[in-house]
């Protein structure tokens, strides 16, 4: 086993060892899948939104994730004391910006989000993180087109160092960067966008690697790459028989994932940002 990959597989370890208390502020659509799915892989979800009770749910979580899928203003602001709280207590904020470039109104709800408080990584599509940073690209609904982590690089790289955070940005190969370095992780499968809310869960799966591990990158990747293998197994037992199915059997394997899950299942590269080189797993 390489160095990197057994510093990803410790984080695995320390997930499920210690559970982590995860709370997320998600959109009706996927609540139900992102608690089991954070269930499946050791992790404690909570979903709290009053905000009567946000900012002291906050102090007490590993990590606070704001998915602003189904937004109103009134989410919004909760969403801001709970972060305003979660920075006060040094508790990572992960943010899902679904949708954004969509309307005004959810570019402008995101961007109120990192301006009036600090997030410690955002994970996108790249239409929605090109969209963070001033740039266009199509996105329909809350849908972007295919892309690879290289050709997502240099934006990454852009959107990191403008935002002052980690950004990972998904697709067919998925990028994640600190504005410096940049990885690349590779596997999955396609079934995972015919299943509503795998972005959204892969969101606060990162959300539970980053409550134990303060290197975001380092915890990005490893989250990356386990939901990568778990959904290359998934596909492996279940794919031929649909996305239902394949729901299922994810939920499965992120249950089964272990510190080996890896090899010959999902591969991290590092790159530079206009072109590859670096190193592999798997």
């Amino acid at each position: 086993m390489s160095l990197q990959e057994k510093e990803l597989s410790d984080l695995l370890t320390r997930v499920q060892q210690k559970k982590p208390l995860v709370h997320n502020m998600t959109n009706v659509v996927v609540t139900n899948f992102t608690a089991n799915g954070l269930y499946a892989l050791g992790a404690s979800p909570v979903m709290a939104y009053a905000p009567e009770e946000v900012a002291d749910m906050a102090k007490i979580a590993g990590a606070l994730v704001l998915n602003i899928g189904t937004l109103t203003k009134e989410l919004i602001d909760a969403m801001i004391l709970a972060a305003s709280s979660a920075n006060a207590h040094g508790v990572p904020v992960l943010l899902d910006p679904v949708g954004t470039g969509a309307t005004s109104f959810r570019t402008e709800s995101a961007l109120r989000i990192l301006r009036e408080v600090k997030v410690s990584l955002v994970r996108g599509n790249a239409a929605e993180i090109a969209h963070l940073v001033g740039e266009s690209r199509e996105i329909k609904g809350v849908d972007a087109g295919d892309s690879t982590g290289d050709g997502n690089a240099d934006l990454a790289v852009r959107a990191a160092r403008k935002l002052n955070t980690v950004v990972a940005i998904t697709g067919r190969e998925d990028v994640i960067t600190d504005g410096q370095l940049c990885r690349v992780v590779s596997g999955g499968d396609a079934l995972l966008t015919q299943v509503t809310g795998t972005g959204c869960l892969l969101t606060s799966v990162l959300g539970a690697f980053a409550a134990v591990e303060s290197d975001l990158l380092l915890a990005g990747t490893a989250g990356l790459a386990f939901y990568a293998s778990a959904a290359s197994r998934a596909a492996e037992r279940a794919g031929a028989a649909g996305p239902g199915s394949f729901q299922i059997a994810f939920l499965d394997e992120l249950a089964k994932l272990h510190p080996h899950s890896l090899k010959g299942q999902a591969a991290v590269r590092e790159i530079q940002a206009t072109g590859a080189g670096g190193w592999w797993l798997g």
